[in-house]
């Protein structure tokens, strides 16, 4: 009996062994150099140059500038304005070169491009078959703005939804897409409502003038508007629009004074952060009147949230590098300042 029970030990140990080596053996190997880091989209100077990417890493100890150059030995090209991404695969827009160029998300490595079918595009979002991406057109031509529809299995434009003059962000629930016409080198005061099932323009929602950023909270659209700046001789102040999806109908509106003009809406658990007037203010989303104390100083070229913290980029001079500030928003503190490229325009997660 002794000799039994010896033997079940025996094969128990070796059981949990084996299953210890396995477990070893079957983990994943890295995606890439530049998995669970941050994207910093750098513009790049406007006249001439090229844009480029930074990487950080989740523990903010690698910074790397120049990514795409790095891998791929060539430049982006002119100027780089924004990221998106489906599963492994990110769609970098480069807004004056009319092109998206197509890399693996991890490794940066390139895949192809498109350069037929865009006209000063703007920002890129996906479905699990197509991808959307705003075009401005000719950016003093009011009539031939459009959403450019992509094949993402052929990586080619296959059609466009012709909408109002000055597309930029957008934002997918469900089958409905959101564009917020800022106005391109105008202003503009609508959102496009797209039917991706049938990619048609649905309907379109009057918020306030020039929306310029949108987040989703509790089945509610955020939108934050600028409002017209001083310099058209028409200036109007900012609002924040609720908009609830269900029927797309306006719920609340919550005016500026005629002077502010807030940018840069983003959402932290059920608060909304925002940039106005160089501080950076925050709402509760239950809260019935817009707050008048900030929390954070700074005035800043993007800006966004993930778990409690603000990722804020400053583009200094415009001519050299700016740098990435990240707050921890439990205490309103500034935790690291890492440099990026020439004017930094977006901020991306790389999860």
């Amino acid at each position: 009996m002794k000799t039994l029970k010896n033997l079940i030990y025996l094969l128990i140990v070796f059981i949990l062994i084996s299953s210890c080596s396995s477990d070893e053996v079957t983990l994943p190997a890295p995606l890439g150099d530049y998995e669970n880091g941050i994207l910093i989209t750098n513009e790049g100077p406007f006249q001439n140059g090229t844009g480029t990417i930074s990487y950080i890493s989740e523990d903010y100890e690698i910074v790397e500038q120049q990514i795409f150059n790095q891998v791929n030995s060539e430049d982006l090209g002119s100027i780089v304005q924004s990221i998106g991404f489906n599963n492994d695969v990110a769609y970098i827009v480069v807004n004056n070169s009319n092109k998206i160029e197509i890399v693996n998300r991890y490794s940066f490595e390139s895949i192809s491009s498109i350069t037929d079918g865009l006209m000063n595009p703007r920002y890129f979002i996906s479905t699990e078959t197509n991808g959307y991406v705003t075009n401005w057109g000719d950016p003093f031509d009011n009539t031939d703005d459009y959403i450019a529809v992509i094949d993402l299995f052929s990586q080619t434009i296959t059609s466009t939804i012709p909408v109002a003059f000055g597309p930029e962000k957008l934002i997918l629930m469900n089958d409905v897409l959101y564009v917020a016409h800022q106005g391109g080198y105008g202003q503009n005061n609508i959102l496009s409502v797209i039917d991706t099932s049938n990619n048609t323009l649905a309907s379109t929602i009057e918020v306030g003038d020039v929306p310029n950023s949108m987040i989703v909270l509790d089945n509610n659209l955020w939108v934050l508007c600028g409002g017209n700046p001083d310099y058209t001789g028409n200036e109007t102040n900012g609002k924040l629009v609720k908009i609830n999806m269900s029927d797309n109908s306006v719920d609340q509106v919550f005016d500026f004074l005629i002077s502010d003009h807030p940018k840069h809406l983003s959402v932290d658990g059920s608060r909304l952060i925002y940039n106005l007037n160089g501080v950076v203010y925050s709402k509760d989303e239950t809260d019935i009147s817009l707050p008048q104390e900030s929390i954070i100083s700074g005035t800043f070229y993007a800006m966004t949230t993930k778990d409690g913290k603000l990722y804020a980029t400053d583009a200094g001079d415009f001519a050299s590098n700016g740098v990435l500030k990240i707050v921890d928003l439990s205490t309103n503190s500034e935790i690291q300042n890492i440099p990026t490229g020439i004017i930094p325009g977006g901020v991306y997660f790389n999860d």
